[in-house]
């Protein structure tokens, strides 16, 4: 089973903010997959849902732990079902990389997200997958914490829709075609959609 989790912030008043891009993402995965809130359940401080992707076994994952303590959430579903780290896809706002870009690692550091930091912590490992979508780069002068809980402006939704397809297409790829594939096809994606501004027909 993989496990596809998405972090952010449960409660309204977060829904649209930049910390909550990986429940963004989530949901696109929800809508493509033809997933009905009905298959939705709460496990382990979580919504998740169940769902096959190319024949295999996945769970949709969104903490409702808040995002310094999603690690507690992704570890309880991991010892629960017996999930191997390697075949957990953890998917995050990214600050350090600008708006519109997405990024597969194999495995790698939290840097200086707090869900990312919690998650490393509670599974005492960095070898997971993870799919990182650009919300960045922070203005001059401005907190970090007040500029990851602030919304987007309505053409930087624009540019953020394109990413969430995206995104939800590489935790795709991971599953179905493994990562070093997803790695070379969503970076391929990423010079075409800086090139046209728009997500290719193919695509």
């Amino acid at each position: 089973m993989y496990l596809i989790a998405g972090l952010g912030n449960p409660g309204k008043k977060y829904t649209y903010t930049r910390h909550n891009v990986g429940f963004m993402v989530i949901s696109e995965l929800q809508e493509k997959l033809n997933i009905s809130n009905n298959s939705v359940k709460q496990q382990c401080n979580g919504l998740i849902a169940n769902t096959f992707i190319d024949q295999k076994k996945v769970m949709l994952c969104e903490p409702l732990t808040f995002m310094n303590l999603s690690g507690d959430c992704i570890a309880c579903l991991k010892n629960y079902y017996k999930i191997p780290v390697e075949d957990i896809i953890i998917i995050y706002d990214d600050v350090d990389l600008p708006l519109g870009e997405v990024r597969v690692r194999r495995r790698g550091g939290p840097g200086t997200h707090n869900g990312m930091k919690s998650i490393v912590y509670s599974l005492d490992s960095t070898d997971f997958p993870r799919i990182r979508v650009g919300t960045g780069p922070v203005p001059e002068n401005t907190d970090l914490i007040d500029f990851v809980l602030s919304t987007f402006s309505k053409e930087q939704f624009k540019i953020l829709d394109r990413s969430i397809e995206i995104a939800a297409k590489a935790a795709e790829l991971i599953v179905t075609e493994g990562i070093d594939n997803a790695m070379n096809d969503i970076n391929r994606l990423n010079r075409l959609n800086r090139k046209s501004n728009e997500v290719p027909e193919e695509f």
